[in-house]
């Protein structure tokens, strides 16, 4: 009987959060929406045991980017990255994507990122 290989993920999607973030001079000292989802690729992971130190809290994501939300940060880019690399602390993470959208950057239209990192 040959192994089975888990490649499993845990998903945020669709996370509104309230961020200070902003480059320009009239973005500074607001709170700018940031639409943000979030994937894990999970190790190890028996998600059969129904016991969530097997898996990935959802709160606990969203309370990182809550938490980087406070403070201004000036692009979306380093918002990414910096929540990307909080979630790769968790255990089990392996793998993490991190989209972040800003709907009022550019009237008309969705700007945003997207980044992956690896462990």
């Amino acid at each position: 009987m040959s192994a089975v290989t888990r490649r499993d993920r845990v998903f945020l999607r669709d996370l509104a959060v309230e961020a200070h973030i902003g480059y320009f001079p009239h973005e500074k000292g607001l709170r700018q929406p940031l639409i943000v989802s979030i994937e894990l690729e999970v190790e190890g992971a028996d998600f059969s045991s129904d016991d969530l130190s097997q898996t990935v809290d959802y709160t606990a994501l969203a309370g990182f980017a809550d938490a980087l939300a406070q403070d201004h940060i000036d692009l979306i880019e380093t918002f990414a990255d910096r929540l990307a690399a909080r979630c790769l602390e968790l255990a089990r993470v392996a793998a993490v994507l991190v989209r972040v959208e800003k709907p009022r950057a550019v009237p008309g239209g969705m700007a945003g990122v997207e980044v992956v990192r690896v462990r």
